[in-house]
């Protein structure tokens, strides 16, 4: 991790090497195994480490509207078309994995960015070599919008939930059989929740090894575990007999489940960070059928299940139509925590691209500084562009947005793994 890496010793990675050629002998895969251990060893994350983050990095604010979804989909189109989007991200996401082993191999190098596996995979296509460094910049800004914009939606997820929990717990209730329609008691603008959560938020993204971070996400995961089988328990002792509802939706909403499902898998950043951290990489592919089937599992599921319950009812976020009781208001405050935990995984990927450069720049001596005034940076700009126009609608406009904007690095990614899997 280049977190984890000091500053003043050990070999520059940073600069770019000779670009490969295919007359260039190719590892065996013992050397390319014993290049790839030797980056994690002891220090790197463990099987059970990588599948939490992997878990964490992909469960956040998506699956809450993944039940609105499969009701702009249908409740037979809808799961179809998350199973068919699971299959394809999973594939994606283990191809470039393998590029990103050949090219490493190629290279002699221990690991590779996004950025790297795509500048030198164009290097090896001829009529791309002479733009490959553009390759390298248009990932990267594409990884640091997507994230940074995921960040984004977590603050206005955390404040708005919160908010919600406060002004409504005069009328919250033991009684969990009866959805009832609370008038909330104003308090403080969500603004002032999001300042509230700043400081905690950068203290958690001052932890800049995932292993550490790993105990955090576990307990996140745990309450987002608790959270969903409450929500599970609730959708299934209420689902309606007979069921009468639509198997396809209208083709002029199609579009906006395809949005909602897009922005759900929010965890495609996060694979090559967390397999070139893992103490042995090889058994990368292993972790990713595992944690992506479940989290496959999950989302075809929630949804389907959710939609089932509330019908056409179902709100922007399934937590919505949960009666209004103690129980339940945990089930957000639980939830929250998750997303908490979730941010610093997002953030993760905005922070290994734009810090060691400019760590890179500046002496030794100032090099912890840079970082972590970086970091503090980011994150001040993440809630800032939820501070200065802040409504009621925050919420689905940002995700709308970043589902855009996701969809466009899916793709981008996607072409570019075509582009070099021919060479790989």
């Amino acid at each position: 991790m280049a977190s984890d890496i000091n500053y003043q010793d050990g070999p520059d990675f940073s600069r770019r090497d000779e670009s490969p050629t295919e007359d260039e002998p190719i590892h065996s895969p013992g050397s390319r195994q014993t290049e790839y251990e030797r980056i994690g060893g002891r220090t790197g994350s463990s099987v059970l480490q990588t599948i939490i983050h992997l878990l964490k990095g992909n469960i956040g604010t998506g699956l809450l509207g993944l039940p609105l979804a499969v009701r702009n989909a249908g409740l037979l189109v809808g799961p179809l078309s998350l199973l068919i989007m699971g299959i394809v991200a999973v594939h994606c996401m283990n191809l470039l994995v393998k590029c990103a082993h050949h090219l490493s191999a190629k290279l002699g190098k221990p690991f590779l960015s996004y950025g790297d596996a795509v500048e030198y995979g164009m290097e090896n296509v001829s009529w791309l070599s002479r733009h490959s460094i553009w390759g390298r910049h248009v990932v990267n800004l594409f990884l640091n919008i997507t994230q940074l914009g995921f960040c984004c939606v977590y603050f206005v997820f955390l404040s708005d939930n919160v908010k919600q929990v406060v002004e409504t717990a005069n009328a919250t209730t033991g009684n969990c059989h009866n959805n009832e329609t609370a008038v909330p008691v104003p308090s403080y603008d969500s603004r002032l929740y999001m300042v509230f959560f700043l400081p905690f938020i950068i203290l958690l993204v001052f932890i800049r090894n995932l292993k550490y971070l790993a105990p955090l996400s576990f307990a996140a995961n745990i309450c987002m575990c608790a959270s969903l089988v409450l929500i599970y328990y609730y959708c299934l002792t209420n689902i309606p007999n007979p069921i009468n509802l639509p198997l396809a939706g209208r083709g002029a909403d199609y579009p906006l489940f395809f949005g909602t499902a897009i922005f759900a898998f929010e965890g495609i950043g996060v694979v090559l960070p967390l397999e070139n951290k893992m103490q042995n990489p090889r058994n990368f592919t292993k972790v990713l059928y595992l944690g992506m089937g479940i989290v496959t599992f999950l989302y075809i599921s929630l949804g389907t299940i959710g939609y089932i319950g509330f019908g056409e009812e179902i709100r922007g976020s399934i937590t919505l139509n949960l009666p209004l009781c103690w129980l339940y208001q945990i089930v957000k405050l639980l939830y929250s925590f998750g997303i908490y935990i979730t941010y610093a995984l997002q953030f993760y990927v905005s922070a290994e691209i734009l810090i060691p450069p400019a760590v890179a720049r500046c002496g030794p001596r100032w090099a912890l500084m840079v970082d972590l005034s970086i970091r503090v940076a980011l994150v001040g700009l993440t809630c800032e562009s939820n501070y200065s126009k802040y409504k009621t609608k925050a919420f689905f406009t940002h995700t709308i947005k970043f589902s855009v904007l996701h969809l466009h690095t899916c793709v981008h990614r996607g072409v570019l793994s075509l582009i070099f899997t021919s060479q790989c």
